[in-house]
């Protein structure tokens, strides 16, 4: 094997693989589409050199890929699609120059890195993202069928509260109802039920998955959090370790707030935009729960309304808070994360 340090830049597609390698003074020495092997990406970088550092955009399939690399020796980072788009300053768009980007940015130490989460994290993140999407649809059908009823002119009964049982009963007992709006509302009602059933599912298999799981058991014991914080927080950050601060947690979870200072004038200009949004809404969804109940945080938040703040930021200045303190609380006794 020759021992001519290299630098590898990987344009990756779900059939191909683009491979740029370069030496350390930039010279390209091979550009070329090889299989989506990862023996056959090795095979042809490594007839020029020894591999120093390999990067690959984060796109869905490169982790897997990455993590195939890294077993078999070789130090790859992801690299954030976003930020390298931007640092390419070019109109054009061809696999050869972004591959040829990815490598320049690996050799020069400038590529903006994302973490290569573990398998079982990433494994836990899809059980977490698919949760989401039924919640996020058995929320849509409710939606519609509450706009179904202002449609149809309907009114509500007081005395009991909307998807309880006595409520179902009463709509579908309800002889306002249009012929066809019954239609749909029973196939609606029978989807709901089947989301609802879909979600206890999920729900039993998050619990499997993480039966033995160190930091969700420690979660679970903190004040304010219950099972789907957890899970959240465990698929969603992986190991809290991987941060400096907690200051730098707080700002992955989009709670701190993007400095838009220039010259003498020095402001803030809201939270960050490119956070996880499911984590920053379990994170102030925590928040509000940790204000009614917790004395600590429920001080804070007096503190801050007594100065004029409005509920949505005292809500994101305790998760940031609460992120910091939570980063101190979980970093202290647990064991280092696995280097990847």
């Amino acid at each position: 094997m020759l021992t001519l340090p290299i630098y590898v830049g990987l344009d990756y597609h779900k059939d191909s693989v683009q491979v740029c390698v370069l030496n350390q003074d930039g010279e390209v020495l091979g550009n070329r589409r090889c299989l989506n092997d990862s023996l056959a990406v090795m095979q042809y970088a490594e007839a020029f050199g020894s591999v120093v550092r390999a990067s690959v955009e984060s796109c869905p399939g490169a982790a897997d890929f990455a993590e195939e690399l890294v077993q078999n020796g070789w130090h790859v980072d992801l690299a954030h699609p976003g930020f390298v788009s931007r640092m390419k300053q070019n109109p054009d768009k061809t696999d050869y120059t972004d591959a040829r980007m990815l490598a320049d940015l690996t050799r020069v130490g400038y590529l903006p890195r994302v973490w290569l989460a573990p398998h079982a994290v990433r494994e836990l993140r899809r059980l977490v993202r698919y949760r989401q999407q039924l919640v996020d649809e058995r929320r849509a059908l409710k939606l519609r069928i509450t706009a179904t009823l202002r449609d149809q002119r309907i009114a509500e009964p007081d005395n009991f509260g909307r998807w309880s049982k006595t409520w179902y009963n009463w709509l579908m007992a309800c002889d306002e109802l249009s012929e066809q709006s019954r239609w749909i509302l029973e196939r609606w009602l029978s989807r709901l039920k089947s989301l609802g059933e879909d979600i206890n599912a999920v729900m039993r298999r998050l619990r499997e998955a993480t039966c033995k799981d160190v930091i969700v058991d420690r979660l679970l014991k903190l004040p304010g959090v219950g099972e789907v914080t957890a899970f959240v927080l465990r698929a969603e950050i992986g190991h809290f370790d991987r941060f400096n601060s907690g200051k730098q947690l707080a700002r992955f979870c989009g709670l701190s707030p993007r400095n838009a200072s220039s010259g003498k004038r020095q402001a803030d200009a809201g939270l960050i935009k490119q956070a996880s949004p499911a984590l920053r809404t379990i994170v102030i969804e925590a928040a509000h729960r940790l204000i009614r109940y917790d004395p600590r945080w429920h001080a804070l938040a007096r503190r801050l309304r007594k100065v004029g703040k409005p509920g949505s930021v005292v809500a994101a200045a305790v998760g940031n808070r609460w992120m910091r303190w939570l980063f101190h609380r979980l970093t202290d006794q647990l064991p280092a994360a696995p280097t990847v």
